[in-house]
């Protein structure tokens, strides 16, 4: 079946759905949306520049605005393969609740609202960051590496990076070592986080023809790949915090985490198929699990480093 015949059975099928609110909340992936929110936030606050709450409030709405919008062009372009993947089936373009045109429209009028508004409320080196972060994300790693390489994860990885970078900009008005240390930290935890869903989420992307590294080059050279990424990320993630956004909190934060990451990564890269298949890919899922908290608790103690340093409490110093 042809793009064109599914896009056009999508948009049918949404004619015959009406959409409510939380279709068109959907649309913007609140939950992608709820990680940009969150590390653009850190990303700000760990600034070494106070910026007035009125302001950095109308700063992060209008990232957590730019980031729905990316969300909206990937759905847009995604339909096709959303509609063939269990995990994705129920999306509201793939659902027929909202038409793939008009999540086009939406997608692009909440990046140019949510890029003007920031050069507006913040400054417009932020909202230049932003603006390529949506690029980044709608048309080089949707449009292109997505179908393209089983590096697709690897490179695009970089458009989940930049929210704390678009932060520390908001504030400082540039980017610093701090900024780009909080961008690699996603960048690397990125590829081993995602190839872990890879492993038990392969039949989805086979059936999609998204050329994820467990569908070209197997799981075995998947769980290779997993281990290596671990191991590169792990002395990154603990140097940051000898940086100013640092501190004795995260230190301690950040080598229970990795030592927890690292052993799981091990875990999985000691593991054959036929054990993986009997026990339902448990390792795997238990890992993945615990990538989500090892993003979230690495950044949620950047913030309380630097929520403490005003009482002489956090950082080095």
């Amino acid at each position: 079946m042809s793009d064109a015949t599914i896009n056009s059975d999508i948009s049918a099928q949404a004619g015959e759905a009406e959409a409510g609110f939380g279709d068109y909340f959907a649309l913007l992936k609140p939950r992608v949306m709820s990680l940009v929110v969150f590390t653009a936030l850190v990303g700000l606050v760990a600034a070494p520049v106070a910026v007035h709450p009125f302001i950095a409030f109308c700063a992060v709405l209008f990232i957590a605005v730019g980031g729905g919008a990316s969300g909206a062009l990937n759905m847009w372009w995604d339909a096709d393969i959303d509609q063939v993947m269990k995990r994705t089936a129920r999306r509201p373009v793939p659902a027929g609740k909202v038409d793939a045109s008009e999540a086009l429209a939406i997608g692009l009028t909440l990046s140019a609202f949510a890029v003007v508004m920031l050069g507006l409320a913040a400054n417009w080196v932020a909202a230049g960051l932003l603006a390529f972060t949506i690029f980044f994300y709608a048309v080089v790693y949707t449009m292109w590496l997505k179908r393209w390489t089983p590096q697709n994860i690897v490179i695009g990885g970089a458009a989940g990076a930049f929210p704390p970078m678009i932060g520390w900009a908001v504030a400082t008005g540039g980017v610093s070592l701090e900024a780009v240390l909080m961008f690699a930290l996603i960048f690397m935890w990125t590829p081993p986080h995602f190839w872990a869903l890879a492993l038990f989420m392969n039949a989805d992307y086979e059936k999609a023809g998204v050329p994820m590294l467990t569908v070209t080059h197997g799981r075995r050279v998947t769980r290779n790949h997993i281990l290596a990424y671990t191991v590169l990320l792990v002395p990154l993630a603990i140097g940051t915090g000898l940086t100013s956004i640092g501190g004795p909190i995260y230190m301690t934060v950040s080598v229970v985490l990795n030592a927890a990451f690292l052993w799981g990564a091990f875990r999985i890269w000691r593991r054959d198929e036929d054990t993986a298949q009997a026990d339902k890919y448990k390792v795997e899922k238990q890992v993945f699990g615990l990538s989500l908290l090892y993003l979230f608790l690495h950044f949620g103690a950047i913030m309380a480093e630097a929520s403490l340093k005003p009482w002489g409490l956090g950082g080095w110093a």
